[in-house]
């Protein structure tokens, strides 16, 4: 919205009438304007939607992973694994993908824990790749309805028999509005793509953070006997 107040503050592109509201301007765009719309509120649900969801998924609850720890030292792996199953986050569901695999070699434990990792990052990229598409169709929209506006206003210059700077001046800023507005619901889409990836990498490092500690852990017990191979 902020490119149309200073658009409207600009010497030479005044609306052509007095008082015109944004709202008024931005239907002067037409109908090319309600899919851009359309595709604001989806960007703008699909980054709320997963910005929450990766918050939730990001916790790691201190006290839940000393928990696991002073169970696996004390060789409780059945009651561990039963508290990882009743936690719903990601880093419970790694550790408890670990702990079935207790008794196996140490590749296949990690083997099971890298395979779950790619599962839970698949679950947080989840509809990330319609903000990509966004940020693409978007301006394209916008430049589409522009064209389209040319046309129509080179063609109402061709019935008048007039080309006066009234006549191509206000036709032409009309049709910018679509290619201003295509333009920053893009630039919307591809930072909220930005800041999700941000947020997955964070998620993704506690994920090995935690991964690598409960490997180490196990190998301070040597009742479980790990095989390396």
């Amino acid at each position: 919205m902020l490119f149309i107040s200073v658009l409207a503050q600009v010497p030479g592109t005044e609306p052509a009438q007095a008082g015109m509201s944004l709202l008024d301007l931005l239907l002067k765009g037409g109908m090319v304007m309600i899919p851009i719309s359309l595709l604001s509120l989806a960007a703008l649900y699909i980054f709320i939607e997963r910005m929450l969801y990766l918050k939730s998924a990001g916790k790691t609850d201190p006290a839940f992973l000393k928990t696991i720890e002073q169970k696996i030292l004390q060789g409780q792996l059945r009651e561990a694994s039963s508290l990882c199953e009743v936690t719903p986050t990601p880093v419970a569901r790694l550790l408890a993908k670990g702990l079935s695999r207790v008794g196996s070699s140490t590749r296949d434990i990690e083997s099971a824990i890298e395979n779950t990792a790619h599962v839970e990052v698949y679950s947080m990229e989840k509809n990330m790749g319609y903000l990509s598409a966004i940020a693409a169709i978007a301006p394209m929209l916008g430049f589409l309805g522009t064209v389209t506006g040319m046309i129509k206003a080179f063609y109402h210059i061709s019935l008048a028999d007039n080309i006066s700077i009234g006549i191509i001046a206000g036709g032409i800023y009309e049709k910018m509005i679509t290619s201003a507005a295509g333009l920053v619901v893009g630039m919307l889409a591809y930072v909220f793509h930005t800041l999700l990836h941000a947020q997955i990498d964070k998620t993704v490092n506690k994920l090995e953070v935690v991964s690598i500690g409960f490997m180490d852990l196990l190998f301070k017990v040597p009742q479980y006997e790990l095989q390396e191979n």
